[in-house]
């Protein structure tokens, strides 16, 4: 095992979130970090204009243009996974075999029972569920609850994780992550230091638990129209004046 580096924690601020894993495996973890270091290639390679012009004579964008989708890439925290793990499956996408490094000294991948999902009816008719296994045990602020969920844009991933909302203010053991390979593949191999899940803190006093849905006042239209007007013709107008730095 190739030893890494200390997470840097300055000493003169407590952390928002810990990260708490085994002493003996400290040293070889990749540790979790925020969410924007783990950018895929795809989109590090994506050129943000695409040399066209929109209807209105702007310049035409990327989705690497796109705020809403790069805060997304970046908001919250992601957990790296430990090792290289292989999985093989069958030609109907049944996993028949799950290797690692055994001399590491965690397990980084469990199975689940078909069944869990409702096998064999869809959506999961032909994949059997795992679960990627988590060595960080996570130590959030009083009233902070944990989204985890599959690391947001990111496509290139051979894997869909399921989505969960933990109490970790109250939860003291590690949260692991139930996923689905989202393609027949006979021999795969995730590398160690992919991306497996996201995790954005939600504060439960925060959350919004009423609506109505109604048709808009003539007022609204307005402003709704005239905001239109300007996200079509005006260059960076959300960045400039909608978007809030998280």
């Amino acid at each position: 095992m190739t030893d890494l580096p200390k997470a840097d924690v300055s000493p003169e601020k407590e952390p928002d979130i810990s990260f708490l894993c085994d002493p003996a495996l400290e040293a070889h973890l990749p540790p979790p970090e925020r969410a924007g270091r783990f950018l895929p290639e795809w989109f590090r390679r994506l050129e943000r204009e695409m040399g066209l012009p929109t209807a209105s004579g702007l310049t035409a964008m990327t989705v690497k243009g796109c705020r809403p989708v790069t805060d997304g890439f970046t908001l919250g925290w992601i957990i790296p996974l430990a090792l290289d793990v292989r999985i093989v499956t069958d030609p109907l996408g049944n996993v028949i075999e799950l290797d690692w490094d055994k001399d590491f000294g965690f397990q980084p991948v469990e199975r689940h029972h078909p069944a869990q999902v409702g096998y064999p009816n869809p959506p999961f008719d032909w994949r059997q569920p795992l679960k990627w296994m988590n060595p960080w045990r996570l130590v959030v602020p009083d009233g902070y609850s944990m989204l985890f969920t599959h690391p947001l844009n990111h496509f290139e991933l051979p894997f869909q994780c399921f989505s969960g909302l933990v109490d970790c203010d109250r939860f003291l053991p590690t949260v692991n992550f139930p996923f689905a390979l989202t393609g027949v593949s006979a021999d795969i191999t995730v590398p160690r230091g992919t991306p497996i899940i996201q995790l954005i803190p939600i504060k439960r006093d925060g959350l919004l638990k009423s609506h109505m849905a109604r048709a808009s006042t003539e007022e609204e239209a307005a402003e709704q129209a005239a905001a239109h007007h300007r996200k079509h013709n005006e260059e960076s107008v959300y960045a400039r004046e909608w978007r809030v730095r998280k």
